[in-house]
């Protein structure tokens, strides 16, 4: 075991929390590797001689709420236990930061394969990257999807697990104060983003009256998600619940389609897209789709569109605020500044059409 990793996770000590906590993982001699050591969070895997699990933590010099965010992430993994919803069962959570130098939790290992960005898309594994199998991929995504919109979130005990009541209604001034916040943070001044007042202002105009409040996930897509590696495809786990709360479930939904090909506009991919959606179903088929796994009413559907395409510009431009302040280069900026643009210019377009 290396230094590094005896640094995230003391043998000695965590062997012990272990004994008492999760003895499914064995008695015998610990071995820990680290699979993935990102800014957010840290992954490694825990194997006694049997099924080898895995732990997540913080880095070891961590971003500011990742504590809390990892043990939010262990609540919502360990409330869907027992549930449809395809995630990694959490065996164990632990808040006494004494133990391996910060909270921590342990979930089942699940086989399967994520998508990966390369080259300023979103790739994800043969044969499922060309006909007939990628057709499967977003469909096997939005199963996920239903499924984790059928959970009563009260009946698993995350009733207060985030604030569902006005959450559409917050969701404008929540967006649009992050965006604003990149001046503090990166010394970034505020840009006249074209597009950005006019969705703004229609948001604001537009709250849908019938709400249902469930869980989401809060970044949805193929590289947080795991894919059986034999077709047809077969969504194994969704993973990755740093933002999941309480909210409204078809605002998961909305991100997920944002970027893939719309029926009303014949012919067009969307400028933004990540995905390989030529080969993908439409909008309309994966709402229809959704729909007819969870019974909610698609009136509204745009409205959701848009929010997510408010909310995907506000979060993104940061990466374009880092890169102005030269923590990125500016390759990678203008990488984000088409996305940021993308949303906007797509937005406009969508409420163009629809008045």
């Amino acid at each position: 075991m290396s230094e590094d990793v005896r640094r995230l996770a003391d043998p000695g000590r965590l062997s012990a929390w272990l004994d008492v906590h999760i003895p499914l993982l064995g008695r015998g001699p610990l071995t820990v590797e680290k699979i993935h050591g990102g800014t957010s969070n840290v992954i490694l895997s825990l194997n006694r001689g049997g099924d080898t699990m895995i732990l997540r933590r913080p880095p070891a010099v961590p971003p500011p709420g990742s504590e809390k965010s990892v043990l939010r992430e262990a609540r919502v993994l360990t409330a869907l236990n027992g549930t449809a919803v395809p995630h990694p069962a959490c065996r164990g959570s632990c808040a006494d930061a004494s133990i391996i130098g910060a909270p921590f939790y342990v979930m089942d290992r699940v086989e399967g394969w994520p998508a990966d960005l390369r080259g300023g898309k979103i790739h994800d594994r043969a044969p499922f990257d060309t006909p007939p199998h990628a057709r499967e991929v977003p469909f096997a995504m939005v199963d996920g999807l239903i499924a984790l919109a059928n959970v009563d979130y009260r009946a698993v005990g995350l009733e207060d697990f985030g604030r569902p009541d006005n959450f559409l209604e917050r969701q404008v001034d929540r967006w649009e104060s992050q965006i604003r916040s990149y001046k503090q943070l990166y010394d970034h001044d505020w840009r006249d983003i074209p597009g950005y007042a006019l969705l703004r202002d229609w948001l604001r105009a537009n709250i849908p009256g019938d709400f249902r409040p469930g869980i989401i996930h809060g970044d949805v897509g193929t590289p947080n998600a795991l894919f059986a590696f034999d077709p047809p495809c077969r969504l194994t786990a969704l993973i990755d619940w740093e933002l999941s709360t309480i909210g409204d479930p078809l605002l998961d939904l909305a991100w997920f389609c944002n970027g893939i090909r719309d029926e009303r506009f014949p012919g067009h991919i969307p400028e933004k897209a990540l995905y390989n959606v030529g080969d993908w179903p439409t909008r309309q088929e994966l709402m229809a789709h959704y729909a007819a796994g969870t019974g909610r009413s698609m009136a509204s559907f745009d409205y959701y569109l848009l929010l997510a395409m408010f909310k995907g510009g506000c979060i993104l431009e940061y990466k374009v605020a880092q890169a102005a302040k030269g923590i990125l280069s500016a390759e990678t900026g203008r990488f984000f500044d088409r996305l940021v643009r993308g949303n906007f210019a797509e937005a406009e377009k969508l409420i163009r059409l629809i008045g």
